[in-house]
């Protein structure tokens, strides 16, 4: 193993321990925040939670954008790559903690976050389509419709939330965890670990960056498989402390909540994008994980809602299939951005004397 490729691992997993890390924090002070401020359950898991635990993958887009020189199949990588991994630990989750019981405990409700979920991720396959030229002020077209359908449909989800979770925040396991914290030491805290996830996720992109010049891995399999794991661990962390606490709507909130808002990633990320617009940076990899993202969003959501019609163990099939499909498109993935000799004795010069010099 080179030098350079060394130092880049290790600035990889300090960065990804850092962010596994403060991303829990994340969800332990947004659950806090959302108990002392009396906000619905339902709130918590698709708007508060979900967005505290993509600020890994926020951070880590801006970073990829505003490397020198650019990085936006990684950015591209990480948005549709945290999506398939989401799905793949809701089926993990799942499976674990009971199968269809575990569904049985989802509001029915929860429908209309899944279908925006797939709506946005089907958007963002479309936009990396078509790539659409057209943009004002470094802000794309593409980039303003996919936050005015967020905003829109985000303002459905609450409206049609659970009308049990209205008024519930300050009640049950979260009160207790809370009853300590004050309301002003949750938005401070809460403040300085979304900025250690920002500094971490700098140093998560600029080391991807590197592997990927090492040894000639496409940045975008990159994104898809290594980095998206390493950023969608808050989710994972969140959904099984939600579901070990018997709320499997909160998990399921924040697991679909968390795919809308990594599509929304991009049109943030966009304008920090000099050298063009960022979703018409796409590469054949993006196109199979948001085919494969897409495909169990909307399979989550024929389990969820004929969950009552089907035996468990249909129930239980379909989910060991979501996993499967997963691993089956990571070697897909793997498959279309394996290095060839050349550029990986090439890659492996050029990042060594990069290291050397810095």
């Amino acid at each position: 193993m080179s030098g350079g490729l060394a130092v880049a691992l290790a600035i990889f997993l300090a960065s990804a321990v850092v962010v596994i890390y403060l991303g829990n924090q994340l969800a332990k002070y947004g659950d806090a925040l959302a108990t002392l401020t009396g906000w619905g359950r339902l709130f918590v898991g698709s708007i508060l939670v979900a967005l505290a635990t993509s600020l890994p993958e926020l951070s880590t887009n801006i970073s990829a954008v505003r490397l020198d020189p650019p990085n936006p199949e990684l950015a591209l990588g990480n948005v549709m790559g945290a999506n398939m991994v989401n799905m793949f630990t809701l089926a993990m989750v799942a499976l674990f903690f009971g199968g269809k019981r575990f569904l049985q405990q989802v509001a029915p409700e929860q429908g209309y976050l899944i279908l925006l979920a797939a709506i946005m991720t089907g958007l963002g396959i479309l936009f990396a389509a078509v790539k659409m030229e057209l943009s004002l002020w470094q802000i794309s077209l593409s980039s303003v419709i996919l936050l005015v359908v967020y905003i829109l449909g985000m303002r459905v989800v609450y409206v049609k939330r659970p009308q049990e979770d209205v008024g519930d925040g300050a009640e049950g396991e979260g009160a207790e965890d809370s009853g300590a914290m004050t309301l002003r030491r949750a938005w401070v805290m809460f403040s300085l670990v979304s900025l250690g996830v920002v500094v971490a996720g700098f140093f998560l992109a600029y080391s991807v960056d590197q592997v990927a010049t090492i040894t000639g891995i496409a940045s975008s399999t990159l994104g898809i498989l290594a980095v998206s794991l390493v950023t969608t661990m808050p989710e994972a962390a969140a959904t099984i402390a939600a579901a070990r606490m018997g709320a499997a709507d909160l998990g399921i909130g924040n697991l679909y909540g968390s795919c809308v808002f990594n599509i929304i990633i991009l049109s943030i990320a966009d304008p920090f994008y000099r050298q063009g617009i960022l979703v018409n940076q796409s590469e054949p990899a993006h196109f199979v994980a948001g085919g494969i993202a897409l495909f169990l969003i909307l399979f989550g959501l024929l389990l969820i809602l004929g969950r009552n019609r089907m035996h468990r163990y249909l129930v239980m099939a379909g989910l060991g299939l979501m996993a499967a499909l997963y691993l089956a498109g990571a070697v897909v993935v793997a498959t279309l951005g394996a290095p060839d000799a050349g550029a990986l004795a090439e890659g492996s010069s050029e990042a060594t004397s990069d290291f050397r010099s810095s």
